[in-house]
């Protein structure tokens, strides 16, 4: 497992604040807690303060979360360096590029996307491009392999990409318009290319909406099956008695 560490010193802010509106919403995510609990409402504060802050998590925010819940500041610390979900350093401002590097996207192409990382952001992960305004790193499995090769920006992933499609993503986050997230095929979600290709013969619909046992509304309580025994009951074995 890699080492994460925070940000040199002289890129960390002096301090960080909420602004209004987060400092509100953090405090009705404590309410979320019971008593006693509130530092179980670290990870989504960490969060917003890493929105908030340019997309990354600086110390200064870390210790702000922390005083908040009453958490230990190496606790907080831990947090922010085991989860990869937080960047620790500066990242590009219109977009920090997260390509997975897992087999499936492997095999389906990923290499070509960093070659286009390499080119056109800059050679090394979280290195700034040129103009400050794009970083990227490779990841481990984002659970979306079917639509391999993919990456995540921001919160959004994108699938299903070639290196054309790549290039067009990128173009879309530097001109301030990105495209809709997801497959970027004529898919939807992970359903084959083109629409459905099983169940299509609309009879099957027809036929059980026009009679019979279901005829198509919802069942009520009174239809629905009823529970019986546990099955640890149902297939114990029966108990014998000795014979005399």
């Amino acid at each position: 497992m890699s080492v994460r560490r925070l940000a040199p010193a002289e890129v960390q802010p002096k301090e960080f604040a909420f602004t209004a509106e987060n400092l509100d919403w953090a405090k009705k995510q404590l309410t979320k807690f019971p008593e006693g609990r509130q530092q179980s409402a670290v990870i989504p504060l960490m969060w917003r303060a890493q929105e908030q802050h340019h997309g990354w998590l600086p110390e200064a925010a870390i210790r702000t979360v922390a005083d908040m819940i009453g958490m230990e500041y190496i606790r907080a610390l831990e947090v922010a360096t085991f989860y990869t979900m937080f960047l620790l350093q500066p990242v590009g401002k219109k977009a920090h590029v997260q390509v997975c590097g897992t087999t499936p996207c492997r095999l389906r192409g990923a290499d070509a996307l960093f070659d286009i990382c390499h080119k056109r952001i800059a050679h090394e992960p979280f290195e700034l491009s040129a103009d400050g305004n794009f970083s990227w790193e490779e990841v481990e499995c984002l659970g979306a392999c079917v639509n391999a090769p993919m990456a995540l920006i921001w919160k959004d992933t994108y699938e299903d990409l070639t290196p054309e499609t790549f290039e067009r993503l990128l173009d879309g986050f530097a001109a301030g318009q990105p495209p809709k997230p997801g497959p970027q095929i004529d898919r939807q979600f992970s359903a084959p290319e083109g629409g459905p290709t099983t169940l299509t013969d609309k009879t099957i619909y027809e036929t059980a909406s026009a009679g019979g046992d279901n005829d198509g509304a919802a069942l009520t309580d009174n239809k629905a099956k009823k529970p019986t025994k546990a099955a640890s009951e149902r297939e114990s074995p029966v108990t014998k008695n000795p014979k005399p």
